[in-house]
């Protein structure tokens, strides 16, 4: 088993101020605040719950294009 990425390796960045956003500037605004790693992902997506230090997720609205949910790792 890899071992855990601490906290520390994540950009100060609020998640929240990713919402309302089109997932094209979320990503980019992303990336030039450090972020490593960037996965966009529809709002009822399952997926593995692994921690990865320095990604970003977004939920997208299919329908809009806008980001409605944004969490680290």
């Amino acid at each position: 088993m890899a071992p855990e990425s601490s906290a520390q390796d994540n950009p100060q960045d609020d998640p929240e101020s990713y919402v309302g956003l089109t997932a094209e500037a979320a990503e980019e605004r992303a990336y030039a605040r450090g972020w490593t790693t960037v996965r966009s992902l529809p709002p009822d997506a399952i997926i593995t719950m692994e921690y990865l230090s320095g990604r970003l997720n977004f939920a997208v609205e299919k329908n809009t294009g806008n980001v409605v949910r944004c969490w680290k790792g």
